[in-house]
């Protein structure tokens, strides 16, 4: 037998070997028995499909799982009857468990109103693609509000700043609009936008929109910085110049400092004057330059 056909015979045999092994090993790990360890659990009601904001809960709305015992969710249900006939102040997606912060007190009904926090305003205001920042201001944004007057009652010449700052979105466009903006992934189209402030910054949005242009700027949320800011002017737009600050003279009054004026521009030297001579030559009368 030559080494060729030895070498053939021991791979052979070791991958016979090799397979019986495994083959054994797989018969003695298949007939031993399942262990089934028992966790505790108990019922907890989720969403069976998603439920927008405003949303009033019904049976269809929601359904009972298993939930581990050890880890519950705090504020969640065990009861279906517990959500019923109550409204959705948060969108909540398929598979979540509701809580007592997700939905309104039985009889507040749906909609926007519940979703309204104590002591706050909704109110609205009407954009374009433009003031919308391209559809990109959705519930749950924050944006600052500007306002753009067209001429100032003190200087008498336009203005522009933002009124207020750091707001949260609560709806924009139909829910329509916003289901399919989703689905696709794309900007919401919105011409009328809600927003969440303060009685006093309701007040503030009110007089801007009805005196001016209302214009919104988004922010990051983690951005949560006041916006101050002391407008800009016409003058101060072309100009470059720093806009006027609000100081205290010596009798502690507050007066507005301007900047200094920029400074004018190099006057251009005028050309040297060119010196000439009239010459009359026959019938025909010339100028010529002096060299």
């Amino acid at each position: 037998m030559n080494r060729n056909a030895r070498l053939g015979l021991v791979l052979t045999v070791a991958l016979g070997a090799a397979g019986l092994a495994s083959f054994g090993v797989y018969r003695v790990v298949a007939a031993m028995p399942v262990r089934e360890v028992e966790v505790v659990s108990l019922e907890t009601v989720v969403a069976a499909r998603s439920i927008p904001v405003g949303t009033i809960v019904t049976a269809d709305h929601v359904k009972l799982v298993p939930w581990p015992a050890r880890n519950p969710v705090p504020g969640s249900f065990t009861k279906i009857e517990d959500v019923l006939n109550r409204g959705a102040i948060v969108e909540v997606n398929e598979n979540e468990p509701l809580t007592e912060s997700r939905l309104a007190p039985l009889g507040s009904g749906g909609g926007l109103p519940p979703t309204i926090t104590e002591g706050m305003r909704a109110i609205s205001v009407r954009t374009n693609d433009v003031v919308g920042v391209a559809g990109f201001v959705i519930p749950g944004t924050r944006v600052d509000v500007v306002v753009i007057l067209g001429k100032n009652e003190v200087t008498g010449e336009p203005i522009s700043r933002a009124v207020v700052g750091n707001v949260q979105v609560l709806t924009a466009g139909t829910r329509y609009d916003q289901e399919q903006a989703k689905a696709e992934g794309k900007p919401i189209p919105s011409t009328v936008v809600t927003l969440l402030v303060t009685p006093e910054d309701a007040e503030r949005i009110s007089l801007a929109s009805n005196q001016g242009q209302i214009t919104l700027t988004l922010r990051n949320p983690l951005d949560v910085a006041p916006t101050a800011t002391n407008g800009v002017r016409m003058t101060n737009l072309f100009a470059g110049s720093a806009p006027p600050v609000t100081v205290k003279n010596a009798e502690g009054r507050r007066v507005v400092k301007r900047p200094p004026p920029p400074p004018p521009a190099p006057a251009v030297a005028p050309a040297p004057k060119i010196y000439t001579v009239e010459a009359i030559r026959a019938a025909k009368r010339t100028e010529e330059p002096v060299k």
